[in-house]
């Protein structure tokens, strides 16, 4: 699949930019498409060879699972197969908050399974049986995903960063409550935030860049920019590209 790199307009403001010395590529919300995720980081790869600058930094910014049917296939590329030559940095969405739940409670699976858990079930092998109680299929699930889960994608989970700072731009998976400082905000609104964070013009000193919430093309607004574009449903996985003041985007075709 071919990529599109395309300028936007700069919010209405004094321009925000990244280090100088340093190009920022921050990959929306895969869902277990790592499809998608080979073709992007093939053509981040084409991008970067275009440009002198000393350091490279590729930001995830989290829902690697669920919904789509390659969550084990995504995890594993992001482990096995880094980008040679970049910085990663693998943020914490809501599903994988989800899953590391599940691990740890098996009621909490039924919450999880709703919004694309199945999916990510199978893709390590995780079967219960039809015929058992609720109770007990999750019980099942969860050990059977305690064996089946590498102890590499146990510690990656693990390991996965609530947000990220690169010069004037503030990286996370949700968005932030407004009027709160990033050292009061609470995990569960940087995983799961949305009207309050989307229907505010409040500057939070940094534009903040997240996934989490839908939009059929990349949003940019005076006060953030969001980079999900619904992969595992639109083939349209999006990558976020911050050059100094500018701002661009690459994108598989959909």
């Amino acid at each position: 699949m071919a990529a599109r790199l395309f300028p936007m307009a700069r919010p209405r403001r004094a321009p925000r930019a990244v280090p100088e010395d340093t190009r920022v590529y921050a990959i929306g919300d895969i869902h277990g498409r790592v499809d998608l995720l080979a073709d992007l980081h093939r053509r981040i790869l084409e991008d970067a060879q275009q440009t002198a600058k000393p350091r490279m930094v590729i930001v995830y910014v989290g829902d690697y699972v669920d919904r789509g049917l390659q969550s084990r296939g995504v995890i594993d590329k992001l482990i096995e197969q880094p980008l040679d030559g970049f910085e990663a940095v693998h943020l914490k969405g809501n599903h994988e908050a989800m899953m590391l739940q599940f691990l740890a409670d098996p009621r909490a699976g039924s919450g999880w399974l709703e919004i694309g858990g199945n999916a990510t079930l199978l893709s390590y092998g995780v079967k219960p049986k039809e015929e058992q109680s609720l109770l007990k299929r999750l019980a099942e699930a969860q050990e059977q995903l305690q064996r089946n889960l590498p102890p590499t994608h146990r510690t990656f989970l693990d390991g996965l960063r609530l947000h990220h700072t690169e010069g004037d731009y503030l990286f996370v998976h949700a968005g932030l409550k407004p009027r709160v400082p990033l050292e009061a905000q609470r995990e569960r609104d940087l995983l799961w935030i949305r009207d309050d964070f989307l229907d505010s013009s409040f500057d939070h000193g940094k534009t903040v860049v997240h996934g989490h919430s839908i939009s059929w093309e990349p949003e940019v607004k005076d006060n953030r920019i969001n980079v999900d574009t619904g992969a595992f449903a639109s083939g349209v996985l999006t990558c976020l590209v911050l050059d100094g003041a500018e701002v661009s985007f690459l994108q598989t075709k959909r």
